[in-house]
């Protein structure tokens, strides 16, 4: 049975296999949608490709209307506006198995996810009736717009400002928006602005309305094929019964939409290394060098195995997360997205940076065909970039992590410190993850004592004991997926866990070293790195022939495989 509990309690708690979800509890609906949208692909997205990575117009739009034929935009819609009524497990396998190429996988998933999303959860009855069948269909197409020139990952500085008529009926919009995916072509934009220059809205402004226009299309360096625009508005006139949510209120739609958006640009990393290691395995396979193919040389398998070690930790912290939001709709997602903010926030930094690394040594294996545009690994290595920079930069991110943990803790909502760690008893590699959360607890503990009310200002200590935290989610997360597997399944899973878990206490190791070194001095401090050093202690195992497996099984089935 599912276990689910308190944000950021994976720290304090131990949750045995069966409490969590992993990618092998997908049910046959779920799969039947996973082959759906691979024949979806096949037959309609891969032979317009290069017309949507061109901007041809009409090319992205053509595409996105052809899934709603199918159902694809309106996943977790409730039916009686049009849409599947399916879970956001559903949602994820659609996003997933789209996220071959960025362009287009990024104009899908925003109009489905912080395009439509903010109405779903926010809107009143009349404009979700008045707008969720449209973007159901794709009739109209959504963007989000809150960023501006000056204020990114500051968020709430915006300067658009939204002032009420004299009669009351309308608040008239003015300021530019930046960074808008799907600008060129979206017909229904929330935008977030200031009532009075002060309570920060968000308002549903319609591309038809008055004063709103869009800007040329950015040139960028990847995701090239997807729309992204500036957007102006100039005196616009929005209808009072268009303010979304609560006047002065628009943090609350803003952040959960965020949260949200950073789950899923979890699933969409980790499609897109899938993609990335799939094109390597294929490509190691066929090049040859000295006279074999260069898959069979041991510094391309360690490469290849490495890859698909870092996809089964993401792929296990995905799905873990997954499961925290089983069962949950309407109303209650919204309270679920703000309880598991620094899980949605360990997705986005993780997962994104997963793929970063994998489309790096993608490239490498290619060698010089790498860098060609003739090569699709090129494309994915620009792609693969922004994900870092949207929806919160991963410094951002990164800051949030800690700085929620503790707060929590200051209001009694989650127990932190040594104190906290559970006990342990078990075996070798339930070893690795306990000293990992001890090592978590301390280093949140040593920060919060010696900095107090000045800790938010210490970004960089913040950002490694983030890494810690990410860290033990991973190894947890992994561990506990391997343990679910039935005797004689998931051989690959076993050798990624035993591998990956070694690696991650020696990175724990090091963001502790640089924690303590920043708050300690003198005999505390070498009091502290003995006893870091005796929790991170661990035997190596042969990683060599790990990888050199794991590699090996990759390599038959030219995919991922756990």
């Amino acid at each position: 049975m599912l276990q689910k509990s308190n944000g950021g309690a994976f720290l304090i708690q131990d949750v045995p296999p069966e409490g969590i979800f992993t990618a092998e509890d997908l049910g046959e609906e779920h799969l039947a949608i996973a082959r759906t949208v691979d024949e979806f692909w096949t037959r309609e997205v891969e032979p317009r490709l290069e017309a949507i990575r061109r901007q041809e117009p009409g090319a992205a739009l053509e595409v996105l209307r052809k899934s709603a034929e199918l159902g694809l935009t309106g996943v977790t819609i409730p039916e009686e506006f049009g849409g599947m009524g399916m879970d956001l497990t559903s949602a994820i396998v659609v996003a997933e198995h789209l996220a071959r190429d960025g362009s287009y996988a990024v104009c899908h998933e925003v109009h489905t996810g912080i395009g439509s999303m903010p109405i779903l959860y926010f809107g009143t009855p009349e404009q979700k009736a008045r707008y969720l069948p449209k973007l159901a269909a794709a009739k109209l197409v959504a963007a989000y717009a809150l960023s501006e020139a000056q204020s990114g990952s500051d968020a709430l500085a915006v300067r658009t400002r939204a002032d009420l008529t004299p009669d009351g009926t309308h608040y008239l919009l003015n300021g530019q928006k930046m960074w808008i995916t799907n600008g060129g072509i979206a017909d229904l934009f929330t935008v977030f602005a200031k009532v009075g220059g002060e309570k920060f809205t968000a308002f549903l402004v319609e591309r038809a309305f008055p004063g709103v226009t869009t800007g040329a299309e950015e040139r960028k360096m990847g995701i090239k094929g997807s729309s992204t625009t500036a957007l102006y508005l100039d005196n616009v006139p929005v209808p009072v019964e268009n303010v979304l949510g609560e006047v002065g209120r628009g943090h609350v739609i803003a952040f959960n939409t965020l949260n949200s958006g950073r789950l899923k640009i979890g699933v969409l990393t980790l499609g897109g290394a899938k993609h990335v290691l799939g094109l390597s395995l294929k490509y190691a396979k066929q090049r040859k060098a000295f006279g074999a193919p260069i898959a069979e040389f041991g510094a391309i398998r360690h490469k290849l195995a490495e890859m698909a070690i870092r996809i089964y930790a993401a792929e296990s912290m995905l799905w873990r997360v997954a499961g925290l939001f089983e069962g949950v709709a309407g109303s209650a997602m919204l309270k679920a997205l703000e309880e598991y903010v620094v899980e949605c926030s360990v997705l986005k930094v993780y997962c994104s940076e997963v793929y970063d690394f994998v489309a790096d040594e993608g490239v490498q294996i290619h060698g010089g065909y790498g860098y060609h545009q003739d090569y699709d690994v090129e494309r994915t290595y620009r792609d693969s970039r922004i994900n870092r920079i949207y929806e919160g930069t991963n410094e951002i991110n990164r800051l949030l992590i800690p700085t929620m943990l503790l707060k929590r803790a200051a209001r009694g909502r989650l127990s932190l410190g040594p104190a906290a760690a559970p006990e342990f008893s078990g075996d070798e590699e339930s070893s690795l993850v306990h000293p990992a959360k001890q090592i978590a607890l301390m280093t949140l503990d040593l920060v919060r004592q010696r900095f107090q009310n000045e800790t938010e200002k210490q970004q960089e200590v913040l950002m490694s004991i983030a890494d810690i935290v990410m860290e033990v989610f991973a190894m947890e997360s992994s561990l506990l997926r391997s343990r679910k597997f039935a005797p004689g399944k998931g051989e690959n899973a076993a050798a990624m866990c035993t591998t990956f878990l070694r690696d991650a206490l020696v990175r724990v190791e090091a963001s502790a070293a640089n924690v303590l070194g920043a708050c300690l001095e003198g005999a505390s401090l070498h009091a502290q790195m003995t006893a870091l050093r005796g929790l991170a202690d661990c035997d190596p195992v042969d990683a060599v022939g790990l990888r050199r497996a794991i590699a090996g099984r990759l390599l038959a089935r030219e995919r991922y495989v756990v």
